[in-house]
């Protein structure tokens, strides 16, 4: 899977982000098809028994990531990590890593 690193910065005010972040989730999660609500579920769910860390989604107007806080693998899931990659990788998703976390990008 192609990953790509960046530095970023935290955002000044935590909270105020956190809320402009979940208002325009709502705002542009009921303009994608239910074909990527269920895509987007069922990579959370994968996430989630694979990394110990909080998972979150994000629907932009482009594009829907996946970020999950705080990553960490939780032991003896490498090869499951590696394997879901590369089928995701075959679908097009991209993987950016930032000292806030791990993303992951669906077309």
């Amino acid at each position: 899977m192609q990953t790509e690193t960046k530095q970023t910065n935290s955002a000044p005010c935590a909270w105020w982000a956190a809320q402009d972040a979940r208002m325009r989730n709502i705002a542009n999660k009921s303009q994608w098809p239910q074909s990527m609500h269920l895509t987007v579920d069922r990579m959370k769910i994968a996430l989630a028994h694979i990394y110990s860390g909080t998972v979150h989604e994000a629907y932009g107007k482009k594009r829907v990531s996946i970020k999950i806080d705080k990553p960490m693998i939780k032991h003896g899931n490498k090869g499951w990590l590696r394997e879901l990659e590369k089928e995701w990788a075959f679908r097009g998703v991209t993987k950016t890593v930032t000292p806030q976390g791990i993303l992951y990008r669906v077309a």
